[in-house]
């Protein structure tokens, strides 16, 4: 019996700016895309995270708190 082949539906692309997050103005970059269409960037700092949207004209800024708070929201919920 023959294994199916899995398509991969998202992709990731990670651009670094800097090595060392601890210091002020560093960060990641993560552009995220879905059957390779662009669904957003995400950029990871030392004080928060950035969500873009596709379009990158839109942002929602959290910090380390409120995203652990969302997220910990989200995983009870279900």
């Amino acid at each position: 019996m023959r294994k199916k082949s899995v398509q991969k539906k998202h992709t990731v692309k990670a651009n670094v700016q800097i090595l060392d997050l601890t210091k002020a103005g560093s960060s990641i970059e993560f552009e995220i895309r879905a059957d390779e269409k662009k669904i957003g960037t995400i950029i990871i700092g030392r004080g928060s995270l950035t969500w873009f949207g596709r379009s990158r004209k839109h942002s929602r800024r959290y910090t380390w708190s409120q995203f652990a708070e969302m997220m910990d929201e989200r995983a009870y919920s279900k």
